[in-house]
């Protein structure tokens, strides 16, 4: 077994998606709480989390003052709830078009759980994290095969498109004999509820996670 890799402090940000290992994130930067953080990742080189969300809105909204979400302590914002289980991302490109506004495109490399997490006074949340495993290569068996034609046909069909090199959503390498990757890239590209693109980013076996996306994609009357 790999020695357990522990980060500590690590910022996080709260989205409305799901990253998955390998996967593709465009992103638009302007709230106050994150360009500082974003601008030390990209200057380090450090990684960042991405955290599904549970409750609240990537934006913060301030609280009603009726509302349930109002916080006595003087907390003026909306409540956030996110998942305990992540992806780490890296920034892959970076520009600043403007003041106050970063478009960034990133990638993400590792699942990770949280085991504490912290709200900082200007709206940031950071934790200490544990690195999950890595899925294992698992080759794709015959009955799952046609998941990864298909796959391997859309990308073929968005490479002939106009669609630029760098805002395709599924990037190379592609791994179209491995159940992990191929099962990843459907997750991400299929529309279904983000509860359940959360909890099948969360299972272990790539195997059966290919197999229920098969299911999905069946269901969703997708020609395979």
């Amino acid at each position: 077994m790999s020695e357990i890799l522990t980060l500590n402090s690590l910022p996080l940000f709260p989205l409305g998606t799901v990253l998955y290992p390998g996967g593709y994130l465009p992103l638009q930067i302007f709230e106050v709480r994150y360009l500082d953080m974003i601008g030390k990742c990209h200057k380090t080189g450090a990684p960042f989390g991405v955290v599904s969300l549970t409750e609240g809105s990537e934006v913060r909204k301030p609280a009603s003052a009726t509302a349930k979400d109002a916080k006595p302590n003087g907390d003026a914002f909306a409540n956030e709830a996110f998942n305990t289980v992540g992806t780490l991302a890296t920034i892959s490109h970076f520009s600043v078009p403007q003041p106050g506004l970063m478009v960034l495109q990133c990638h993400g490399i590792h699942r990770f759980e949280i085991t504490r997490r912290e709200k900082l006074k200007h709206g940031l949340w950071i934790a200490d994290v544990t690195r999950l495993e890595d899925d294992m290569p698992v080759s794709i068996p015959p009955d799952l095969q046609k998941t990864a034609d298909a796959l391997d046909q859309l990308i073929k069909g968005l490479r002939q498109s106009d669609t630029p090199p760098e805002k395709m959503p599924v990037l190379p390498p592609y791994r179209l004999d491995d159940c992990g990757w191929v099962a990843n890239r459907w997750c991400e590209l299929l529309p279904m509820p983000l509860d359940l693109k959360q909890r099948l980013m969360e299972l272990d076996n790539p195997l059966v996670r290919l197999e229920l996306v098969c299911d999905i994609l069946e269901r969703t009357g997708i020609s395979l």
